[in-house]
């Protein structure tokens, strides 16, 4: 009698102690909702240059949607052998104050290879007149337009499609004048737009046209940079 006694009180003790135990994990608060994403802090996301004099781009400048698929891009097609930018930057994790900050980190002497003297020969002669943001948003719809499936195979191919940049003749882009220190600029943006180094405010963008220009397209506004307008 005494030991049923003993195990009737053993297993009220159990069971009181895991209903206690439920009772607490009911009493926790829940984890509901989106989890947030995830950001690197260890640049600041968008910051605004210093703008210098903007001179408008010639009348009839856009880079505009084509009427046909130029092709698909080939798989690998866009590793570069380029340096890349965060081996080129000084302190890659430093929190730069500003894109300018940036752009003087970024080493310009380095040799180019093809893909980057062809991104960098854009930003020059179709945004140089730009604030940084300007020129790394130009930038970013070269490297948007070579990472689709529409635009041709690689940046090179971007550049010189016939009709989108004023500056190329005859599927010809020219040198640009390596003396001024506007192309040193255009290196710099050309090599942190494609490390994506830092956000442009044009990101996602695909086309874009001064502001004086009417085109007959409509696409979704992405953003107004300087003398440009940005679209998907």
């Amino acid at each position: 009698m005494k030991s049923a006694f003993v195990a009737a009180l053993t297993l009220c003790s159990f069971t009181a102690a895991v209903a206690s135990g439920v009772s607490r994990a009911d009493e926790a608060p829940s984890v509901t909702g989106t989890q947030p994403v995830m950001i690197d802090t260890s640049r600041p996301s968008v910051a605004t240059a210093a703008s210098g004099q903007i001179r408008f781009a010639p009348r009839k400048e856009v880079v505009q949607p084509l009427g046909t698929m130029q092709g698909a891009r080939k798989a690998g097609d866009m590793a570069s052998a380029a340096p890349r930018a965060d081996e080129m930057i000084a302190v890659p994790d430093k929190n730069y104050s500003s894109l300018a900050a940036m752009v003087r980190e970024v080493d310009t002497s380095a040799s180019l290879d093809e893909e980057t003297r062809c991104l960098a020969t854009a930003v020059f002669y179709e945004s140089r007149s730009e604030s940084l943001e300007g020129q790394l948003a130009v930038a970013r719809v070269i490297i948007n337009r070579a990472e689709s499936n529409r635009f041709g195979e690689d940046m090179c191919d971007v550049v010189a499609q016939p009709g989108q940049f004023s500056f190329v003749r005859g599927g010809v882009i020219p040198a640009p004048n390596a003396s001024r220190p506007a192309w040193k600029t255009a290196i710099a943006i050309a090599r942190i737009a494609q490390e994506n180094a830092w956000a442009s405010k044009a990101e996602g963008a695909l086309y874009f046209h001064a502001r004086r220009v009417s085109p007959s397209w409509r696409r979704a506004r992405v953003a107004v940079i300087d003398n440009h307008i940005f679209y998907r």
